[in-house]
């Protein structure tokens, strides 16, 4: 997709909280494009966003030389927002309570293990469930296609752009589904309704994922944050960087 808008990623203040970031003009472009439509060449489609759903969801390509993969149900469709509750769950606010899909330990525990922490937890760091790995098809890996473990993703949810990384993958508890993300971030997009039982279930989300080693943001990120904003905080320049990218008058 190619759009000839430019912006600079704004923050703004919010009395009492702390800085809000918006929506560049640019990002917000895309967003509108990628959920109008289908992708011309998906790298992989027949994906679902629930149980029991149509199998039209797809992992796509940017359009700019291929350094971004984002999921769409086109026709006026992105993804919902599942929460996931696996990895590390200490502290918390009891949102995250065990129930028959929580996980024990997220894809990457053994890659994250080397920042000094046991694994993610869902309750501080926000995360993005991308790729489907498992016993059904279709199946995807975002590595192949040069996307790294833990690397920095943007999400663009209820108006805000928001940043995390991707720290796991949907696995073989059930059919290849897309539209997954940790519940710090789900919180943030969308208020302390969510928990471990109720995601957002409105087809409005956008999952950006970037390709690429630079991507990575190694002990740069504060993987021991009790907070997402503190976690935010730490991969925010990564992000910013990133994420234009999606800005074609650059190219």
């Amino acid at each position: 997709m190619k759009f000839q808008l430019t912006s600079l990623i704004a923050i703004a203040l919010v009395p009492g909280s702390v800085a809000a970031r918006s929506v560049p003009d640019y990002v917000q472009a895309f967003y509108d494009q990628a959920k109008a439509n289908s992708c011309e060449e998906p790298i992989k489609n027949g994906f679902r966003d629930a149980d029991y759903g149509p199998r039209s969801w797809s992992y796509c390509e940017d359009g700019v030389e291929g350094k971004a993969i984002f999921i769409t149900g086109g026709k006026g469709q992105l993804a919902n927002m599942d929460i996931d509750c696996d990895g590390a769950l200490s502290g918390g606010d009891g949102r995250c309570g065990y129930t028959g899909d929580t996980q024990g330990q997220t894809a990457f525990r053994d890659e994250v293990r080397k920042y000094g922490i046991r694994d993610l937890n869902p309750n501080y760091i926000p995360y993005v469930v991308f790729g489907n790995e498992g016993e059904y098809s279709p199946t995807f890996d975002p590595r192949e296609y040069g996307v790294q473990p833990l690397s920095v993703m943007a999400v663009v949810c209820n108006g805000k752009l928001l940043y995390g990384v991707w720290g796991d993958t949907n696995g073989d508890d059930g059919p290849p589904l897309v539209g997954e993300a940790s519940l710090s971030l789900a919180t943030e997009c969308f208020g302390k309704s969510m928990d471990n039982d109720n995601g957002h279930v409105k087809k409005d989300v956008l999952y950006i994922a970037f390709v690429g080693n630079d991507a990575v943001p190694g002990c740069t990120a504060d993987w021991k944050a009790r907070s997402f904003h503190r976690f935010e905080d730490s991969i925010a320049a990564i992000g910013d960087r990133l994420i234009q990218r999606l800005n074609v008058s650059n190219y």
